[in-house]
């Protein structure tokens, strides 16, 4: 289904919109003339912004900067939250679309927001309150996509075999070894590199791996074997961590 939804309000210097959405929900291209924050509270939004494809699970954001080509679509239920920043603000945000990661600071303010229908701050402290967001997402970690990568000669070998076998269950200290390296310098690596742990980086392979595989039909069974699970529930388990949601719950209705 397609939504044609509002604009949104225009940011004065800053509004909010927090809506639930249906699975199947296609958000057509636009530009808007102002910056925004693109994040899912809960489901998984996917955002293709001036041709890049982002995904915005919970705590993680896409940054769309003002007069960017972008459309959105989701294919589970999804609640969403969209921030949209008044031009002059942005001027300390990146000139090019990146994932943000969002600060329990961030989503508590957001949360406050969306729980007194905030759209538009009009009191002096709710102006007060939007602005310090504004100042913390300027500071929030900022990543080209929500899934790095790497040409460190270190990690090249072990980030092309996960892609490739995502179901590799070899530890850090196994592939340490295998390289001739000390956990912990790979480890450092990791950090230093790619901004996230080994296991937060593999964990993200396996939940993008497995929403394409939901996108194609495969059985929940086996995109839990493909991707080295012991059981459906342990993947069950990931998949809900990672985006508040089963991926049992993904639809494919995207007409």
């Amino acid at each position: 289904m397609k939504h044609n939804i509002r604009e949104g309000e225009r940011p004065a210097p800053v509004s909010f919109r927090t809506e639930s959405y249906d699975a199947g929900g296609v958000f057509e291209m636009r530009r808007q003339p102002w910056g925004k924050v693109g994040y899912a509270v809960r489901g998984v939004m996917e955002a293709m912004v001036e041709g890049r494809r982002f995904l915005c699970p919970p705590h993680y954001a896409t940054w769309i900067p003002a007069d960017a080509l972008h459309c959105c679509h989701n294919r589970q239920n999804v609640q969403f939250v969209s921030v949209y920043i008044e031009r002059a603000l942005c001027a300390d945000m990146p000139e090019t679309p990146c994932t943000l990661a969002m600060s329990p600071l961030v989503k508590a303010i957001l949360a406050d927001f969306a729980a007194r229908n905030v759209k538009v701050p009009n009191t002096e402290a709710d102006i007060r309150l939007a602005l310090v967001l504004v100042d913390q997402l300027r500071q929030a970690p900022r990543r080209d996509t929500y899934l790095p990568v790497s040409d460190d000669e270190l990690l090249r070998p072990v980030i092309e075999a996960l892609q490739e076998t995502p179901s590799d269950r070899r530890s850090l200290a196994e592939w340490a070894r295998c390289l001739g390296a000390t956990e912990r310098t790979l480890s450092r690596r990791f950090h230093s590199s790619l901004g996230i742990s080994f296991n937060e980086w593999r964990q993200r392979l396996k939940l993008v791996a497995s929403l394409s595989m939901l996108e194609n039909d495969k059985p929940v069974q086996e995109i839990a074997d493909d991707l080295g699970y012991s059981s459906p529930s342990a993947f069950i388990a990931m998949f809900r961590r990672q985006t508040g949601v089963s991926p049992t719950h993904l639809s494919h209705n995207n007409e």
